[in-house]
């Protein structure tokens, strides 16, 4: 038996929660706000690092290498002379964009899977699943490796095998809400109507799951941050003199020995602060929706 709507119930179902159910960033304590403040205040600093930084952050000063901190260097030097507080902030340049733009690649072509498994099934649904789980077999850091071994070290290369290595996060999680969005009974409403499938997922499914990527997308930042910055450690990212926290890490080991601990202290403390405030912020995202969804 077929099931149709009167027009007041398909009104109500077309105000469903849909782009209304974003509004998710409030009420979710002070320790929750307290980490979406610090991102906040972590894009504007590598925003307007070039007015906020003192010095130059590539400029080297053999003469006032691991100066202490105080007076002309609030932070200090590293062993190369260079202002580690110049170096932090145009750092944050470097470790906030690597991290996006795996996290919109991997969020786009994720979700685009996803919700193709999941609205589609059956042939369909199976390959695509297959797929994902091959990837999600791979490492994404020894995916990274590889990639850099053929394509050289940088940013490049790092980034699109990360971005590859996080779909199969993304398509795994989209494929399942959008495998429940559409048994409810909205959706069978609009096919009712004789809406197309695309019109029905672009304008209601889709809405409907964003805040769930939403909260998969906010982890996946500070998990993509904290790999990237793996990499220019070991030496398959960002690569010397560029300003980036991993790189400061790795060249800030030797200063350790001789005794200076915050050319590596320094980028290490806002690794974890960045991922800790970003696995906050996904964490408080998808309790909100568990609490929307009882």
């Amino acid at each position: 038996m077929t099931l149709t709507a009167p027009p007041a119930a398909a009104t109500a179902l077309r105000r469903r929660p849909g782009l209304r159910r974003l509004r998710l960033l409030g009420g979710q304590g002070p320790l929750f706000t307290a980490a979406l403040l610090l991102l906040a205040a972590l894009v504007l600093v590598a925003a307007l690092a070039p007015l906020l930084a003192p010095y130059d952050p590539e400029a080297m000063d053999l003469t006032a290498s691991l100066v202490g901190t105080g007076g002309d260097h609030l932070l200090g030097t590293d062993q190369s002379g260079r202002d580690i507080l110049s170096r932090l902030l145009y750092g944050a340049r470097t470790g906030l964009l690597g991290p996006l733009l795996v996290v919109a690649v991997s969020t786009v072509l994720g979700t685009g899977l996803g919700v193709l498994a999941g609205w589609r099934g059956g042939w369909a649904d199976a390959v695509l699943s297959r797929s994902m789980d091959l990837v999600f077999a791979v490492p994404g850091l020894l995916l990274a490796i590889m990639l850099v071994a053929v394509a050289g070290s940088g940013m490049t290369a790092p980034v699109v095998a990360m971005a590859v290595a996080y779909t199969p996060y993304v398509g795994r999680l989209v494929r399942g809400v959008a495998r429940q969005e559409k048994a409810r009974p909205y959706i069978e409403s609009y096919r009712v109507q004789g809406w197309s499938g695309r019109t029905i997922c672009l304008r209601h499914l889709l809405p409907n799951i964003a805040p769930t990527v939403l909260a998969q997308s906010a982890m996946n930042f500070g998990y993509a941050l904290m790999d990237l910055a793996a990499l220019s450690f070991l030496g398959f990212g960002v690569q010397p003199p560029t300003a980036d926290w991993g790189a400061m890490i790795n060249e800030g080991q030797s200063a350790i020995q001789q005794g200076a601990m915050l050319p590596a202290l320094a980028p290490s403390f806002c690794i974890v602060l960045a991922v800790v405030a970003f696995g906050i912020v996904g964490e408080g995202i998808a309790d909100r929706i568990a609490k929307r969804e009882r």
